[in-house]
């Protein structure tokens, strides 16, 4: 945890935001994975973490703005909690550490609500989790449409306002992840072999976080079959002539992410092919990089990075005309079909929950519904104390190849025969961690190769 005037201050902020009703802040609840005592690893909602610091299943807390009082709803331990866990911080305990005067058992939520909700607002997030409709609709007798109707869109708009802007403390614990994401791509690039099988690239990634104190803040990518934009299979056997995709992430005991993707030979070196894509896709992330500063509109860099790529492409052969107009028409969405990157802190996307049309977009740049852009959770204008991720990619997919030509698709811009010629070239991606500085940006966490030489030079050594 941090201090607790931190998170009596952030609630100070939150509340200065609402001014009246109740606002209900759910934590998360242990979730089983096939039967209730087999627990998968429990993560604390993020929202409730970064308000109360407690990172314990089976709590909420009402801020009851009108009456001036914070209250968790909390239980203390059982024995036979004690028996299984070992001690376990006690109702007061847990409420002193997040500066909450107030604590009542966690059945008394309900009756407090019925007493006290009546003819006032109530505001709440919208459920990502079972449990947490279900309790909705318990503590205040809705339906879950109706849960899902009266979300709080004050209060999603109150605290990514508040979550967005990282503090120096927080940039301190995300810097720590991402150093510790920067390990563990290396170890992927030292570790990796011809014949072995890509679940024991990734036990090692896994383990240079686990070695640390820290986990995955996201499942790890790591693959041969790098076209896949989300490929979380590690059954390939790697050849010599692979190229491996690895995306992964480290997160920290206070709950910040790392995200880093890094391409690179499973051999001695790329194939011209490889490099050559392999390049193109770096000068893009350049790029775009060059241009993040505030009072930028995050799509614009984005846009940036596309050109890049279509410039890249068109040196190949592989695309043709302008690389303006290319992109107006979404031609590069044949090979670039996701977003360049998205914001980054105590969930890896974050705040994806409270919704990308809150956290990416405004009511005056909303979000497109595009191939391609649709995939973009970050659009909106770029501000200083911002964490983004800039991640461009050249994905060659046969089988979107194939059905945009049977299309006729973009035809003035892509030479579907030379295209076709490489279209089993797979996939490649860079990615690196930025915060928005007053005056442009700054990488966060240790550089790490990611020149093409460089890159060689480290795998070569194994």
């Amino acid at each position: 945890m941090f201090k607790t005037t931190t998170y009596i201050k952030r609630r100070k902020v939150l509340k200065h935001q609402i001014n009246s009703g109740l606002v209900l802040l759910l934590g998360n609840e242990q979730s089983g994975m096939n039967y209730a005592d087999n627990h998968y690893r429990f993560r604390q909602d993020s929202t409730f973490l970064y308000y109360m610091g407690l990172d314990k299943p089976h709590q909420a807390v009402v801020l009851d703005l009108d009456r001036g009082k914070d209250i968790l709803f909390a239980n203390d331990p059982t024995v036979d909690e004690v028996i299984w866990t070992g001690p376990v911080a006690s109702r007061s305990d847990l409420a002193a550490k997040a500066g909450l005067g107030n604590h009542r058992p966690y059945e008394a939520i309900t009756s407090y609500l019925n007493e006290h909700a009546k003819g006032r607002s109530i505001h709440y997030l919208p459920p990502y989790r079972p449990e947490h409709t279900i309790k909705l609709q318990q503590w205040l007798g809705w339906s879950p449409q109706k849960i899902e109707a009266k979300k709080s869109v004050g209060l999603i708009k109150a605290i990514i306002k508040q979550r967005s802007i990282k503090t120096e403390e927080e940039i301190s614990y995300i810097e720590d992840a991402v150093k510790v994401t920067g390990e563990m791509h290396m170890e992927a690039m030292r570790t990796t072999k011809p014949g072995m099988k890509e679940y024991e690239v990734m036990s090692r990634v896994h383990q240079k976080a686990l070695e640390q104190n820290c986990n995955i803040a996201f499942p790890i990518i790591l693959t041969a079959d790098g076209q896949t934009l989300h490929n979380h299979s590690h059954d390939n056997t790697i050849q010599e002539d692979d190229v491996i995709l690895c995306d992964a992430g480290a997160e920290n005991s206070m709950g910040y992410a790392g995200d880093m993707t890094r391409t690179y030979p499973a051999g001695k070196g790329f194939s011209n092919l490889q490099r050559t894509f392999y390049e193109i896709v770096l000068k893009a992330q350049e790029a775009a990089i060059a241009a993040l500063k505030p009072g930028v509109q995050f799509k614009e860099i984005h846009f940036i990075a596309a050109k890049a790529l279509v410039e890249g492409l068109k040196a190949m052969g592989l695309m043709k005309g302008s690389a303006d107009e290319a992109v107006r028409e979404g031609a590069h969405t044949l090979f670039f079909q996701c977003g360049l990157g998205h914001m980054m802190g105590l969930d890896v996307h974050d705040m994806e929950n409270l919704g990308e049309e809150y956290v990416g977009y405004t009511p005056d740049r909303p979000k497109s519904s595009e191939f391609g852009l649709k995939s973009l959770r970050l659009g909106r204008v770029l501000k200083p104390g911002f964490v983004v991720t800039i991640e461009p990619g050249i994905y060659l997919i046969p089988e979107l190849i194939q059905l945009r030509k049977e299309e006729g698709k973009y035809t003035d811009f892509v030479n579907y025969r030379e295209v076709e010629k490489v279209q089993d070239a797979g996939g490649y991606r860079v990615e690196d961690d930025y915060l928005i500085t007053k005056n442009g940006a700054r990488l966060l966490g240790n550089p790490i190769p990611k020149n093409y030489a460089d890159i060689e030079e480290l795998v070569r050594t194994k």
